[in-house]
């Protein structure tokens, strides 16, 4: 990667380049990641096609009529 400096002492080659390639790769990935669409709830043909609610039964503890 241009422009990557290490501090540290001693670093040889094939570690500076490991260590490139690693940075290099993450960059890399986050960059396709924000490229992707985004991700989108149901379209209206989706929510169109979910199943018809059950009957109301009515009863004890259950869903009762207008009664006001």
């Amino acid at each position: 990667m241009p422009g990557l400096r290490f501090l540290t002492r001693g670093v040889s080659p094939t570690e500076a380049a490991a260590v490139s390639a690693v940075l290099h790769g993450l960059v890399r990935e986050e960059g396709d990641n924000l490229r992707q669409a985004p991700v989108r709830g149901q379209s209206a043909w989706q929510r169109s096609q979910r199943s018809v609610r059950v009957a109301l039964t009515p009863g004890a503890g259950r869903w009762r009529g207008f009664s006001a």
